[in-house]
């Protein structure tokens, strides 16, 4: 009871005090909780103040889980996130909210974790395909895990071995898991030892069950797959930085329906993707957007299944969007 009283105690002081740090561990809507750098004690509910909206930041949540930020206490206990310290790196996608242009998943991870699934659901591989290139657009690291291999029959034990060879040859990481069997726990407990790592993922994937198994204390709701469309319904509702048992923070957030793309440009768009971008310097065209221009390598590998016709139909598939879309920004 005394510790309690103490930790009690020194939160009521940050909310009175000077200007203090702090890392976010959680946001919900509007608001943000904010743990001091270097404590155990409790994270502090902030608000965010509205000069960072007025900065020209186009994201829906300014803000994210994994920001180091300053805090500022105010009249009446309220306390206010009043800066953000320059992020290490940080990853996006499309918002759902059409009156903004992205939103920010997580900032200054070490990596970047894709559950997916082959059946209950099945992801589609261009979506694993565009949040790789994704991660490689901000410079996040990377790693597949396939999920659900208790109900693989002999032909998804296949293409989910097949999938190690295409992704890892590319050099990603890729682990096939079970949180009903335990397989692959240890992979992903070893690759996620005393780093900050971001797991995402569609909903229904089993992604809080593998929390709950890698962070006990998380009790995550788990949900169902409506069996009338074989997907998954969200049972995360916010961001929120959970830590690990072992060493380590995982960031947990919404199961993400779709991944739209932003701030890609066309001629860019080949280097998020390692194998297309390697194989393009052998292109006859430095301008080459490997879409039947004379001599183009990277349809010739291809062909000649050097490349995944899987993969570059998804960075076809990205080239596309971007067109559609018509817009071509410059990264902020």
């Amino acid at each position: 009871m005394p510790k309690k009283k103490k930790e009690k105690d020194e939160n009521v002081a940050l909310t009175e005090g000077s200007l203090w740090e702090g890392v976010v561990v959680r946001t919900a809507g509007a608001g943000c909780w904010v743990r001091p750098i270097g404590s155990d004690r409790e994270p502090v509910e902030c608000k965010v103040k509205g000069k960072f909206r007025l900065k020209g930041i186009r994201t829906t949540n300014p803000v994210a889980v994994g920001d180091i930020v300053t805090v500022s206490p105010a009249a009446g206990g309220i306390s206010y996130i009043t800066e953000i310290r320059p992020r290490k790196n940080y990853i996006i996608r499309r918002a759902s909210n059409l009156s903004k242009e992205s939103h920010i998943l997580a900032a200054n991870i070490d990596q970047a974790l894709l559950v997916a699934t082959l059946v209950k659901p099945e992801t589609p591989i261009v979506f694993i395909d565009r949040f790789l290139a994704t991660c490689e657009a901000y410079s996040v690291k990377a790693t597949i895990i396939i999920n659900k291999a208790d109900l693989f029959d002999e032909e998804c034990r296949e293409l989910a071995e097949g999938m190690k060879i295409l992704y890892g040859g590319i050099g990603y990481g890729v682990i096939v898991s079970s949180a009903e069997t335990g397989e692959g726990l240890d992979e992903i407990r070893a690759i996620t030892r005393d780093k900050l790592s971001l797991m995402a993922g569609n909903s229904g994937v089993g992604k809080s069950s593998l929390i709950n198994l890698l962070a006990p204390g998380a009790n995550l709701k788990t949900g169902k797959i409506s069996d009338i469309h074989n997907t998954g319904m969200h049972t995360t509702t916010f961001s929120e930085m959970i830590m690990l048992p072992y060493g380590g923070e995982l960031i947990d957030i919404p199961g993400v329906k779709g991944f739209g793309m932003i701030d890609f440009r066309k001629e860019e768009v080949s280097h998020y993707f390692p194998e297309i971008f390697k194989a393009g310097a052998k292109c006859r065209y430095g301008d080459c957007r490997h879409r039947g221009e004379p001599g183009c390598n990277v349809m010739k590998e291809v062909e000649d299944h050097y490349i995944s016709e899987s993969r570059y139909n998804s960075y076809l598939n990205i080239l596309d969007e971007i067109e559609e879309d018509g817009k071509y920004r410059k990264p902020f």
